[in-house]
């Protein structure tokens, strides 16, 4: 593994949560507006920030996604997903990632006609060239890259999932690497979804399910019931002891985001985060960016904050990045 970085920052070689549209740069979204000629609320990449930004004073997870509606309306062509999903995964390269797993939902892509696998396509036609963009570097080693498909929280969303599960079914292995569940957790509940889960399971299909996040410990036990392998989030898991001692017995990934869950109120402040408690009890944690735009972060920024005001040692981070290499669906 490469060892670009200096500090605690060269800890930040893994990102196994990352969602391609809350992690795209200002300028990629303006380039991207002008190929479709999307009106924008802003004549610059500058002044587009703003809008694509969950401030310090974001209340919940429902204002954070707010942020995701102008990524969203220039990622309707694959010409667009392509390119954007190829400079996202040059940015991470640039940074010194060996390993990200890019995550989308191809349902949120259908606006112009595209199909969920024209979507897919698209995307892993992007990070396809990034990766073995990344390979020419003078003295450099490459990124690998893989994506995980999204299926929606939400009404009538049923068998739109569905088809996203079959088409990860199509692609994995091929640059698709799981399947996820994301949105807005606490209006729709995560046992609302285990139909999706009982197919990506006799698909063969390994998941990841958000949980934990802006539902409580319950919502972490659904998502075991179901049988997935990592948790996003999962900070409300603090909430149940016997729980944790579940999460430690299986080996269960907790994909924990800090200025996110700091941003959505997941956590109220990082004194209260539980990531040394899971450490301590021996839940496989992993630190990652979740949106590096929404929330103005990427992962090695995320292990700066954990040290600077969290206290984490380099042990800790070591065990952090040793968890994410062990943890990652495509490595």
């Amino acid at each position: 593994m490469r060892s670009g970085g200096m500090g605690i920052e060269r800890y930040g070689k893994i990102d196994l949560h990352l969602h391609l549209d809350g992690s795209l740069p200002a300028e990629t979204i303006f380039k991207l507006a002008q190929r479709e000629s999307v009106e924008l609320p802003a004549d610059t990449a500058d002044g587009l920030r703003p809008y694509l930004t969950a401030g310090i004073n974001c209340e919940s997870l429902n204002e954070y996604l707010k942020c995701f509606d102008l990524p969203l309306a220039v990622l309707q062509t694959a010409e667009n997903l392509d390119l954007a999903a190829y400079e996202l995964g040059l940015e991470l390269w640039r940074k010194g990632l060996c390993y990200g797993e890019i995550r989308f939902a191809p349902q949120l892509h259908r606006q112009k006609g595209l199909t969920q696998e024209d979507a897919v396509q698209a995307v892993l036609s992007g990070l396809g060239r990034a990766a073995s963009e990344s390979r020419k570097g003078m003295g450099k080693s490459g990124i690998r890259l893989r994506t995980i498909l999204c299926c929606m929280r939400g009404s009538g969303l049923h068998e739109a999932n569905l088809e996203t599960v079959r088409a990860a079914s199509r692609y994995l292995g091929k640059g698709v690497a799981a399947v996820d569940l994301a949105g807005a957790e606490a209006l729709y509940p995560t046992g609302d979804y285990e139909e999706e889960f009982r197919f990506a399971r006799s698909l063969g299909v390994p998941f990841t399910i958000h949980a934990g996040e802006a539902d409580g410990a319950q919502s972490i036990r659904k998502a075991l019931e179901f049988g997935a392998l990592r948790i996003g989030h999962g900070v409300r898991a603090i909430e149940d002891e016997e729980l944790m001692e579940e999460l430690a017995e299986r080996g269960c990934i907790l994909e924990m985001c800090p200025t996110s869950n700091l941003q959505t109120k997941a956590v109220r402040s990082l004194s209260e985060y539980p990531l040394r408690t899971y450490l301590d009890r021996g839940i496989k944690v992993t630190v990652n960016s979740d949106n590096m735009t929404v929330s103005d972060t990427w992962v090695g920024k995320e292990f700066a904050l954990l040290s600077q005001e969290y206290g984490l040692t380099e042990d800790e981070a070591g065990k952090l990045l040793e968890n994410a290499e062990k943890a990652a669906f495509g490595m």
